[in-house]
């Protein structure tokens, strides 16, 4: 057994956690099992490091799988001494990271093995809505070991790591050469599992600054520290920005602070945390354009939901209600994503959306930054769906579709100069953005370069909302 190799876990630890900061727990346990002569082994901590310690002075609770111990294999001492770490962070109200490096199940331990594995599932859930779960994977994370990921808030993994319930080379017609179902880049563009890939490094970073912008527990309501920043601070040139709302997003945050989630998945949705004046809030932006530093467009996507950017925004809705973090939305959108693929469960993933907008009690402010035109913009947090307030941008445009398009429906008979005639009345009555706000489903057309200040000035005044919805266990779906 190779020190280097065995320190791996323990240094992970050391990296992410405050200098000198970690205390472990439970380092002297060892497997029980006796069959297969597992006793002539060696199991050092069972092959999990479980411990505590502090990220920018807060306190988290952590473990950290060792995969020179068995292969840091699940056995029934391992997964007691991860569900023991989430019973000390439940009462303590502090999140949990987890670093997985595993070959799966204990095989020697069988039955014992997988009533661990099915406790920490338990764990997790029980944990959910409660604590963070923030989880990472370096190396390898197969088989019901993935749910651990799955069932986390936030995932990361490593370039080199493996995500996968299922092998490559299981897959009927498919093999590790022709489409690495496994690897850490697919996984995160395809599943929606993972928040991000990098090295080591990178990881660990991004769960430091989670850990720093987020509530340790569903009590303490939206994160707040000390603002810096010019509350007034006008963003010049942000109108360019409304295709690509990442860019936007960290305009308008303090400090121009944006942490993404998901990044790779669904990238016609946004999702992820800024801050304004000191308060955390989550942030939920269609994207249509992407540009690099060097202003080179990256990406163009259709002004349309889909069905995986509604699932992504729905979770990530959810996430903040749980936490008492208030949400931001930034709307510009023309309808729904149309193709075979998109219709097989577009519905329900619009639905998902709606329902977790509807039943989100914290501050919900809409911004519509572009168009907003038929039910896709009724989706993205609407007033009738249940946003506090709803600014537009100058130049927006809200109603049921296109102005020329709605007059070749209603006067499809008509000669071509009725049709524009009547599309030009149509705009202004029915699309423009005033007489939205004259029926009271826009509270304020402002200006985009003011986005910042009335922003804020909306969240601070939301501050203290309370709602008490009836009396039910959850939704019935």
């Amino acid at each position: 057994m190779s020190n280097g190799t065995e320190s791996l876990a323990r240094q992970r630890i050391y990296a992410l956690l405050d200098e000198q900061s970690f205390m472990e727990t439970g380092s002297l346990v060892t497997a029980r099992s006796t069959d297969f002569n597992l006793t002539q082994k060696d199991t050092p901590s069972d092959g999990v490091i479980t411990g505590y310690g502090l990220i920018d002075g807060k306190l988290v609770y952590v473990y950290s799988q060792d995969v020179s111990v068995l292969k840091g294999t699940i056995g029934e001492m391992h997964s007691k001494k991860i569900t023991g770490i989430y019973e000390m962070a439940m009462k303590m109200g502090a999140p949990v990271v987890g670093m997985l490096d595993c070959a799966g199940v204990r095989l020697q331990e069988s039955v014992d093995a997988l009533q661990g594995l099915g406790e920490i599932y338990a764990s997790q859930v029980k944990a959910s809505g409660v604590i963070p779960q923030i989880c990472a994977v370096f190396g390898s994370c197969g088989g019901g070991l993935t749910l651990v990921p799955a069932l986390s808030d936030f995932a990361f993994a490593e370039n080199e790591g493996h995500v996968f319930v299922n092998s490559p080379n299981a897959l009927p017609g498919n093999s590790t050469a022709k489409c690495d179902t496994s690897s850490a880049s697919y996984q995160s563009a395809h599943t929606g599992i993972l928040d991000g890939v990098g090295t080591t490094e990178e990881i660990l970073a991004g769960i430091r600054q989670l850990i720093a912008i987020l509530p340790g527990n569903n009590q303490q309501g939206a994160y707040v520290e000390e603002c810096s920043d010019d509350l007034n601070r006008a963003c010049e040139g942000i109108s360019g920005c409304k295709g690509d709302t990442r860019k936007l997003l960290a305009q308008i945050s303090d400090d121009y602070l944006f942490v993404e989630t998901k990044k790779d998945y669904a990238r016609d949705m946004v999702t992820g945390f800024i801050q304004l004046n000191g308060m955390t809030v989550g942030a939920v932006a269609n994207c249509t354009e992407e540009y690099d530093e060097e202003g080179n467009q990256t990406g163009a996507y259709p002004a349309a939901l889909s069905a995986r950017g509604c699932n992504k925004a729905a979770d990530f809705v959810k996430f903040c209600d749980a936490f008492g973090i208030p949400v931001l939305s930034l709307t510009n959108t023309e309808g729904f994503a149309a193709s075979n693929c998109s219709e097989k469960s577009q519905a329900r993933a619009l639905a998902h959306l709606v329902r977790n907008f509807v039943e989100a009690s914290v501050p919900k402010v809409n911004v519509l930054v572009g168009n907003g035109y038929g039910s896709a913009y009724v989706v993205m947090n609407s007033k009738a769906i249940g946003a506090d307030l709803v600014y537009a941008w100058e130049d927006s445009r809200i109603g049921m579709m296109d102005a020329l398009l709605a007059a070749k429906i209603m006067y499809d008979k008509e000669e071509a100069a009725v049709v524009e005639e009547k599309a030009r009345e149509y705009e202004e009555l029915q699309n423009s953005v005033l007489s939205a706000a004259r029926r009271g489903y826009v509270d304020l057309v402002i200006e985009p370069e003011n986005t910042r200040k009335y922003v804020i000035a909306a969240f601070e005044m939301l501050y203290t909302k309370s709602v008490e919805g009836p009396m039910k266990k959850h939704g019935a779906k």
